[in-house]
């Protein structure tokens, strides 16, 4: 990258996290940076849609653009370097988008969906990470880190959830942007036992919302059909806790600028203080006994309670999960006991402190099969209450 060129894509991302707004001037040459996207005669970038990227786009040749990813806060945890654009690419052309990352290297392998020869579009990843270079076909069409899956994939699953599960369709609260935290009620409102689910805290770990997907629909069609007894046990699930960093295409937080998985216990954010304002107000008979949180990393995994866990926590770990390691095709995982550091925020540490359950994190590998991420899932689901009511006894 020219040092110029750098500078000026830094200056971008100064001007990125302080909200000021950089407009662009292209040429030939190398152009300032802009935010909303740039073009040349060879074709164009834009982050004009849900999902989008915050990046600052650059010209450095008539072929050549390059956008610069950057954090939406300082540091990054676990850097989860989202990127997401829109191309045009006029026939007979050839586009090169390069990819640049500050404060991470390359984690999401780009995603196509659009027209042209897809034989065209490849992909060069750089020695050192830091940076990714793409070849696009003559075309139109979308490049992402990873599928993009936004607020009308999450209306339909909760409408789904609703309908095939007999349940109910609420609003917990809304956001700093005012989308709304929804969440769908499964079970009796007055069901002794609650089982928490909750999803997409992190925007890019879509992985693990596809296995949450699986997971509520198959939950739902149990309680649908008598297997689950939604006279004993209810569930809320809240597939899309941060919607804002989702349509803004955040890497980890919230438009707060807060990993919402730090916020647990502390609630100075609006998304984790709706669920627990819910949870709150629940009947003095009714009492959470499990909660899973749903994320994605660089391999399968469940992050679990260690040496504190209860009998009954251990009972239901063994039950569950225990053994089942390599059980399914396609789909190996490991478990992996942490116990809870109080003041961490973590949703895993806060649930299990405060209600004394078992609070697994159901971490998926980026890169797993969507096919096997659903059947493992699937396959999980069938078993949880089953697993939890053995614990329970104990």
């Amino acid at each position: 990258m020219r040092r110029a060129a750098f500078r000026q894509a830094l200056a971008a991302w100064i001007a990125v996290m302080a909200g000021t707004v950089v407009h662009a001037q292209p040429s030939a040459s190398t152009s300032r940076p802009s935010l909303s996207g740039c073009q040349t005669t060879q074709g164009s970038v834009y982050f004009d849609f849900e999902g989008a990227s915050r990046s600052a786009c650059y010209v450095e040749d008539e072929r050549t653009l390059s956008i610069v990813v950057t954090p939406e806060h300082l540091p990054p945890i676990n850097p989860s370097p989202w990127y997401a654009f829109r191309y045009s690419v006029p026939k007979g052309q050839k586009l090169i988008v390069n990819v640049r990352y500050i404060g991470a290297r390359h984690r999401y392998a780009p995603q196509w969906r659009g027209s042209g020869d897809l034989s065209a579009f490849s992909v060069k990843v750089a020695h050192d990470k830091e940076a990714v270079s793409i070849t696009l076909p003559p075309g139109e069409g979308v490049v992402s880190g990873q599928p993009l899956v936004t607020s009308s994939h999450y209306d339909q699953l909760l409408g789904q959830l609703a309908k095939s599960g007999r349940g109910s369709r609420l609003i917990l609260g809304r956001s700093h942007d005012g989308r709304p935290i929804e969440a769908v009620r499964l079970g009796n409102a007055d069901a002794p036992r609650l089982v928490v689910l909750l999803g997409r805290q992190h925007p890019p770990e879509v992985t693990g919302a596809m296995a949450m997907d699986a997971f509520s629909l198959t939950i739902a069609r149990l309680v649908s059909s008598g297997a689950i007894d939604g006279k004993q046990f209810q569930f809320l699930i809240v597939p899309l806790l941060n919607p804002d960093g989702v349509a803004r295409g955040h890497w980890r937080a919230n438009l707060g600028g807060v990993d919402l998985n730090r916020d647990w216990g502390i609630f100075n954010q609006p998304e984790t203080r709706a669920v627990n304002h819910w949870l709150s107000l629940l009947p003095a008979q009714v009492r959470p006994v499990l909660m899973l949180d749903f994320h994605s990393t660089n391999r399968n995994l469940f992050y679990v309670q260690g040496g504190k866990a209860g009998a009954q926590g251990k009972a239901f770990l063994a039950t569950w999960l225990g053994g089942k390691e390599n059980a399914f095709a396609g789909y190996p995982f490991k478990i992996e006991p942490r116990d809870a550091n109080a003041g961490s925020g973590t949703t895993k540490n806060w649930f299990n402190a405060t209600y004394g359950i078992p609070a697994y994190t159901y971490e998926v590998d980026d890169d797993s099969d969507p096919v096997a991420v659903r059947a493992a899932a699937e396959a999980l689901a069938q078993n949880l209450i089953p697993s939890l009511f053995f614990a329970l006894k104990e």
